[in-house]
């Protein structure tokens, strides 16, 4: 007796000396078990996931887009009725979430980010209340990253510089008739546009910083693969740990014109507890 004794207590302090990974999210599918890893330094979005899937909000879901060499995406309460399918990809649980883009994590193969409204209607870029993309990607050449780097670049200044026109200061430049002065004096116009791109560059490198894929980035992306032309603009919460040939495999489903999977691939996520 005295050694089944011992031997259970030893038992019972391995097991009470385990650490449970509260981080770690099991994505259950029908082509098997995806494990994500959720990151503690984008708090908000972990804590979100979290209590949606403890609130079963995502079970019975799919994965609604599927898109070969770029994601798979889901996380859409529409996508439980079959009769919403014409409004797939629009729902949420009734609120966003504020942007938490962390620089140091990137788009690479296995990113779990979440999604999001186009800059043109969502300038502040917040994220969807519970949808989320995993990236499967492509690799990419470092003259193609040269090029995304000014793409991004490019497309920040043009936020910045609709943010700041939209400000008081700028009342007079909304005022200004285009179309009249474009007919009666297009050369001040030019020089206008010149004066004014100038003001907004200036204010643009006060606040901003120029984006550049670091020299990791770069091995990664030309090695692995991933969505560098993502980066800066969509908040990543997390990577897969486990499953990544499932995602793959989803990602490879035979898909209509609006990239839905002809067959659905429903969703159960269970959380370490």
């Amino acid at each position: 007796m005295k050694k089944i004794f011992v031997l259970t207590l030893a038992a019972f302090w391995i097991s009470s000396c385990e650490k449970v990974d509260k981080n770690l999210v099991e994505i259950q599918t029908s082509y098997g078990v995806i494990k994500i890893k959720l990151y503690d330094d984008v708090p908000k979005h972990k804590e979100n996931f979290i209590k949606l899937a403890k609130e079963g909000f995502y079970d019975n879901t799919i994965f609604h887009r599927v898109i070969k060499e770029f994601m798979i995406q889901g996380g859409d309460p529409n996508s439980k009725d079959p009769e919403k399918r014409a409004q797939w990809g629009m729902g949420g649980p009734g609120y966003e979430q504020e942007a938490e883009i962390n620089p140091k994590y990137f788009h690479k193969k296995g990113a779990v980010a979440a999604a999001r409204m186009g800059d043109n209607v969502n300038p502040d870029r917040k994220s969807s209340g519970s949808q989320f993309y995993i990236v499967t990607g492509k690799k990419s050449t470092n003259e193609e990253l040269d090029q995304i780097e000014k793409a991004i670049n490019n497309n920040n200044f043009q936020k910045f510089a609709y943010q700041q026109i939209a400000k008081p200061e700028f009342d007079w430049v909304r005022k200004i008739d285009v179309p009249k002065l474009q007919k009666e004096n297009p050369d001040s116009l030019m020089k206008l546009d010149q004066i004014i791109n100038k003001q907004l560059e200036e204010e643009y490198k006060k606040v901003s910083k120029e984006f550049k894929f670091t020299q990791e980035q770069r091995k990664y992306y030309t090695e692995i693969g991933g969505a560098p032309f993502l980066d800066g603009q969509y908040t990543i919460f997390g990577e897969v740990v486990e499953g990544m040939d499932i995602v793959e495999k989803i990602s490879q489903v035979e898909t209509l014109e609006n990239d839905i999977p002809t067959k659905d691939v429903k969703i159960t996520v269970k959380i370490n507890e």
